[in-house]
């Protein structure tokens, strides 16, 4: 019997998920297989981010802190964050009747490491 988690108000909506699924990275064909779902990894993110940065915190319904923490830095350091914002601000603009700009957000701020 697979568990059910409980709900959080954080969770992607199956909306949402289907706009950033083709942007978070599968993966890596040839090795050990993902021990958890790329949604599952994106909605402990979320958690993080809108509960305040507490990595350790996670609920244990969600993946371990120490995954979710080296996707999100991991995901970082490739572009994929910027590219999820890139997609998501020209989305907005749209809907807000606005030209999308031509140079994305990511090109005019430098990654700090």
């Amino acid at each position: 019997m697979i568990a059910v988690r409980r709900h959080y108000p954080t969770d992607l909506s199956d909306a949402e998920w289907a706009v950033l699924a083709p942007l978070v990275p599968a993966a890596k064909p040839g090795g050990r297989p993902a021990s958890h779902d790329r949604r599952e990894i994106c909605n402990a993110i979320r958690y993080v981010l809108r509960a305040g940065g507490a990595w350790r915190l996670l609920p244990h319904d969600l993946p371990p802190w120490q995954t979710v923490y080296g996707y999100f830095w991991r995901w970082r350091l490739d572009g994929t964050w910027a590219r999820i914002h890139d997609l998501l601000r020209g989305r907005c603009a749209s809907k807000r009747g606005r030209i999308r700009s031509r140079v994305p957000a990511s090109w005019t701020v430098k990654a700090s490491r």
